[in-house]
């Protein structure tokens, strides 16, 4: 996020735009105003821009012990200030960050322009990310013995403890399941998957990183349960794919996991507590089944891309044509 915005200019810069282009799209990680400072000579001042907010340096729900650099989360707002819409990939996520940003803001003793929030807020969306469902192949029945799966990144905030705490607590009940835990950790890895290497071995369909998409998709197609113990989640894509491969979610009720869901299906699907996740895990061990297909024709009909694009090739020609109906 420090050095990135100077490599793009110099790329940018480096390319003859010809014709240049009418809309910039940039993620939460670039420093926007020092890139569009960096570029000023190639691009012309009338061009959009527009950043997308996947995650944000803000709410991150860091480590006990760990002190965040609140640089990260000024360069996020800096650059929300510098684009002509700003979009998030869930209502949570957008409700999250303004709730937050007035306490960053307050930490300066003066010219904190705590009165740009709500300009900024006026100028935002809500577009979820879309997600390739085509290649997936979806499965109708479980099979077998059930199948758990965590797909998600082996990090602190998606929880790995409570994850693996709800593992050995089924493990007391003496019912049958498999255990796959895909992912991987490029930094260090959380002490929770050692142990559970080790005391689940039994239990293991398959330990870590997949060697190809194709290998993934094909685990996700055998996963009968999905499960989610995250303390952050701005969207969940990973759940989302699993989900329409067949595989029945139990999610916390909080962070963006209720808007993935339809309502009617909260009760099924959503949980309140730990123990509230262990019957709901328990019962679907002794019973297990599919993910419903009203859920997944639910997830495919607001997710898959060919849906989403529209979303996003519609408003961005809006702000292309009439920029100030955006920006105030």
């Amino acid at each position: 996020m420090q050095g990135g915005a100077v490599e793009l200019a110099a790329q940018t810069n480096a390319v003859r735009l010809d014709p240049p282009p009418d809309l910039v799209l940039a993620t939460d990680m670039t420093n926007l105003p020092a890139w569009l400072a960096l570029t000023r000579g190639t691009l012309p001042a009338r061009t959009r821009t527009v950043l997308y907010m996947h995650e944000n340096q803000l709410t991150y729900p860091w480590r006990p012990g760990d002190k965040p650099d609140l640089t990260y989360a000024m360069i996020n707002w800096l650059s929300q200030l510098a684009a002509d819409l700003v979009v998030f990939n869930s209502a949570y996520h957008r409700r999250s960050w303004f709730g937050e940003l007035p306490n960053l803001l307050k930490h300066f003793p003066d010219y904190n322009h705590l009165e740009l929030i709500e300009r900024v807020v006026s100028r935002t969306r809500v577009l979820p990310v879309g997600i390739d469902f085509q290649e997936v192949n979806r499965r109708q029945e479980v099979q077998g013995t059930p199948l758990i799966l965590w797909n998600q990144r082996w990090e602190y905030d998606k929880r790995p403890d409570r994850f693996f705490d709800l593992i050995y607590r089924l493990e007391e009940t003496g019912q049958e399941y498999k255990l796959a835990v895909a992912g991987e950790n490029f930094r260090k890895i959380p002490v929770e998957f050692e142990e559970a290497a080790n005391r689940l071995a039994h239990r293991l369909e398959h330990w870590g990183y997949l060697p190809s998409r194709e290998a993934y998709l094909a685990l996700l197609q055998k996963a009968d349960l999905v499960v989610s113990t995250a303390e952050h989640e701005f969207f969940g894509i990973s759940i989302l794919e699993a989900v329409q491969a067949g595989a029945f979610p139990l999610l916390p009720n909080r962070l963006s996991y209720p808007e993935l869901i339809p309502a009617s299906l909260h009760a099924a699907c959503l949980y309140s507590d730990e123990e509230d996740l262990f019957a709901m895990a328990r019962r679907r061990l002794e019973m297990p089944r599919a993910a419903p297909p009203s859920l997944r024709r639910a997830v495919r009909e607001r997710f898959d891309w060919p849906v989403v694009a529209k979303a996003y090739d519609q408003l961005f020609a809006e702000l292309a044509v009439t920029p100030s109906a955006v920006r105030h």
